[in-house]
């Protein structure tokens, strides 16, 4: 259990990061509402996937290769000090910096809109406590290989594979079935919520 349990919390954060609707599948639908289109909301959650994919997997690797030279624990609490202060920030001023993207984007500024996205949100930091174990788990000479960075892309796959699919659900759900008044009636400050996994997040770094 000791070595399964940083992957079931990759899945749960890839999870918990599809649902969020800022992390692109409110923009999936509304992108399938404009064209009344589901085929533009099963096209457009990949492309969100690959964007959000590509800023956890360049906060991942940084903070791994800072590993592979400084002192793992150095590092786990300087990223919770980074995370404890982005989540103050995000919860303060994270509603002002919005990424628009217009409805007749494609597939390419999609993905680069899901990047700067979940690079404004921390979601490569948010991942950290259960990358850790992981990627960094042997001495920063043992992990000088490529062990460290087939795991580390192993762990971005699962994370990116949850994700991909609780988004996916959520979309066509929304877009099929359950329509966007949901948001009037069932809607909870989702910035509230990320910000306050994010404050966990850094806390468990620093602490454990």
């Amino acid at each position: 259990m000791n070595v399964l349990w940083p992957w079931l919390l990759l899945a749960g954060l890839g999870a918990f990061h599809g649902l969020n609707p800022a992390m692109g599948w409110l923009f999936a639908v509304a992108l399938g509402l404009h064209r009344q289109s589901a085929a533009a909301v099963v096209g457009a959650v990949p492309a969100i996937a690959l964007g959000h994919a590509a800023s956890v997997g360049l906060v991942v690797g940084a903070v791994v290769m800072a590993g592979l030279f400084v002192d793992p624990t150095l590092v786990r609490t300087a990223t919770g000090a980074v995370l404890v202060g982005w989540a103050v920030w995000h919860y303060l001023f994270g509603h002002r910096q919005r990424v628009r993207v217009g409805m007749t984007t494609g597939l390419a500024g999609l993905a680069l809109w899901s990047f700067l996205m979940a690079t404004a949100h921390g979601a490569g930091l948010m991942v950290l406590p259960a990358l850790t174990p992981i990627c960094l788990a042997a001495s920063p000479l043992a992990a000088a290989g490529g062990g460290s960075t087939a795991a580390m892309l192993a762990a971005v796959a699962v994370h990116t594979g949850a994700m991909l699919c609780a988004m996916g659900l959520t979309a066509l759900a929304v877009y099929r079935f359950v329509g966007l008044g949901i948001l009037r009636s069932a809607w909870v400050n989702v910035d509230a919520v990320w910000s306050a996994v994010l404050l966990l997040t850094g806390a468990m770094l620093i602490l454990w």
